[in-house]
C-alpha cells in the first residue's frame, strides 16, 4: 500500500484557500482521540469500584494516560520530521488500534495494572496522532486563520468527548455495580467472580474501537493528501533565525506551560465529575446518571469551539484566550463554594468557556517558529502530560478534604492561562 509522505507545508498551502477535504478527512482523527480521551472518565469509577481504589489510585488512569504525552511527545515530533505527517497519523491509528485491543486481555485478567498497560500503548498512538494533526490543520490554508481552523477540527474532537461518557454510560457501566460496603464484604472466588463479570463490560466496546481505528488508518493511508514539503517555512522567519533553539522562543515555552495548565484542569474536572456529582451535598444522583451529566460538560467544549471558529475571524486570539480563563475560573469558584445544582450546572458551564483554549494556545504557541514548528509542536504535545499530573494531585487532596473544594487546583490553573492570552503569548523572536 503506498502512503503519499505529506510532511510539511509550501507556501502554497498557506497562501491560498484552505484545502477543505485534507480539512475533513483530518477531522475524523481530532473526533477519535477525543472519544478515547474522554472514556477515561467513565473507566476511571468503574475501575475504581471494580478494584476498591481511593481517589488517588483512580488518577493512576489519567496519570498513565497523559503522562504519555511527556515520554512520547518529543520523540514523535522527530517522527514527523522523519516520516512525514500521513504516514504518522497512520502509524498513530494502527498503534492506537493494539492499545485498544490490549483492554481485551486487561479486562479477562482481571488487572489493574494491565489495564494501565493497555493505557500506554493507546497513547503513545494518540499522542502520535496529534503531533502531526494538529500543526497540519495550520498549514491547510492561510496562516492568519490557522486558529479558526484548529479551533473548528477540535470542536470534532469535542463531540468525540461529548459522546464517549454517553455511550460509555450504557456500555461499561452496569446497573449489577455493588456498592464499596458490598465488595468490601467479598473476598476469595467471590471477589474474583465480581471482578471478572464487571470487567467484561470493556471488552466489547474497545474491540469495537480497535476495529474502527484500523479501517480509520486504511483510508487515511490510500487517501490523496496534497504533497507538503518539509523544506519551506509555515510561519515567516527571518533566515539568520532558523538556527536558534526553539526552546528561546519565550511564547513557545510559556505556551507549553499554559498547555500543561489547561489540560491539566479540563481533565481534573472531568474525571471528578461522576463522582462530584454523585455526593450528598451537590446532585446526590447514581453513578450511571451523573455519568450522562458528564456529556454537558464535553458537549459545551464543542458548541463552544463551534462558535469560537465564528468568533476567532473577528476577535484577537489571544485576547479570547485571557477572557474564557476569567469567566472559567469565576464558575469554578463559584462551583466550589455553592451547593446543590447550582454547583452542579457552574461547573459544567466551564466546558464551553474551554472549548477555544487548547486550540488557540497551541496556535500561539508555534507561531513564528518556521522551520522549527514540527519541534515546537512535539513539546506543545508533551506539555499534555499535565492532564495526568495535575488529576493525580486533586485525588490526593480530595482524599483529604473531599472533592468539593479540591476544585482550588484547576481553578487556580486558569490564572497563568489568562496571564498568558493577555500578554505571555506575544511573539519575541530572538535577538
Amino acid at each position: 500500500m503506498a502512503i503519499t509522505n505529506v510532511s510539511g507545508p509550501t507556501a502554497a498551502n498557506y497562501a491560498g484557500e484552505t484545502n477543505k477535504s485534507a480539512m475533513a478527512m483530518v477531522t475524523t482523527l481530532f473526533f477519535m482521540w477525543g472519544f478515547l480521551t474522554a472514556l477515561n472518565d467513565i473507566l476511571i469509577p468503574h475501575l475504581r469500584n471494580i478494584f476498591s481504589l481511593n481517589y488517588t489510585e483512580s488518577m493512576l488512569v489519567q496519570f498513565t494516560f497523559f503522562s504519555g504525552y511527556a515520554v512520547f511527545g518529543i520523540p514523535s515530533g522527530k517522527v514527523v520530521e522523519w516520516i512525514g505527517y500521513q504516514r504518522s497519523m497512520v502509524a498513530g491509528l494502527f498503534m492506537m488500534g493494539v492499545g485498544a485491543v490490549l483492554f481485551i486481555p486487561a479486562a479477562s485478567a482481571p488487572s489493574f495494572p494491565f489495564f494501565l498497560g493497555a493505557q500506554v500503548v493507546l497513547v503513545a498512538g494518540i499522542v502520535l496522532l496529534q503531533t502531526a494533526a494538529n500543526p497540519y490543520v495550520t498549514i491547510l490554508g492561510p496562516a492568519e486563520s490557522g486558529a479558526s481552523r484548529l479551533n473548528l477540527t477540535q470542536a470534532f474532537n469535542s463531540l468525540g468527548t461529548t459522546l464517549a461518557p454517553y455511550f460509555g454510560s450504557l456500555l461499561i457501566l452496569t446497573a449489577t455495580a455493588e456498592s464499596a460496603a458490598q465488595i468490601s464484604k467479598m473476598h476469595g472466588s467471590a471477589l474474583r467472580f465480581y471482578q471478572v463479570r464487571e470487567a467484561a463490560s470493556v471488552k466489547m466496546p474497545y474491540l469495537g474501537i480497535a476495529i474502527a481505528l484500523v479501517l480509520l488508518g486504511v483510508i487515511i493511508a490510500i487517501y490523496k493528501f496534497p504533497r507538503i514539503s518539509t523544506t519551506k517555512d509555515f510561519r515567516p522567519m527571518k533566515a539568520a533565525d532558523h538556527a536558534h533553539s526553539v526552546w528561546r522562543y519565550r511564547h513557545m515555552v510559556l505556551g507549553a506551560i499554559a498547555i500543561f495548565l489547561y489540560v491539566g484542569a479540563e481533565v481534573s474536572i472531568g474525571s471528578f465529575l461522576t463522582n462530584y456529582f454523585s455526593q450528598p451535598d451537590t446532585g446526590g444522583m447514581t453513578i450511571q446518571t451523573a455519568a450522562k451529566l458528564v456529556s454537558f460538560y464535553w458537549g459545551g467544549a464543542m458548541v463552544g469551539r463551534f462558535i469560537g471558529s465564528a468568533v476567532l475571524q473577528r476577535v484577537s486570539t489571544a485576547k479570547l484566550v485571557g477572557l474564557c480563563s476569567v469567566v472559567a475560573f469565576g464558575l469554578l469558584v463559584t462551583s466550589i463554594f455553592s451547593f446543590g445544582m447550582l454547583a452542579v450546572w457552574t461547573i459544567l458551564l466551564v466546558g464551553l468557556f474551554n472549548s477555544i483554549l487548547f486550540p488557540s494556545i497551541f496556535t500561539l504557541g508555534i507561531a513564528e517558529l518556521g522551520p522549527l514548528t514540527g519541534e515546537g509542536s512535539g513539546i506543545l504535545v508533551s506539555a499534555i502530560v499535565g492532564g495526568g499530573l495535575l488529576p493525580l494531585a486533586e485525588g490526593a487532596l480530595a482524599d483529604r478534604i473531599g472533592i468539593h473544594h479540591a476544585f482550588i487546583i484547576p481553578a487556580l490553573c486558569y490564572v497563568f492561562i489568562a496571564y498568558y492570552g493577555f500578554s505571555g503569548s506575544k511573539v519575541r523572536l530572538p535577538a
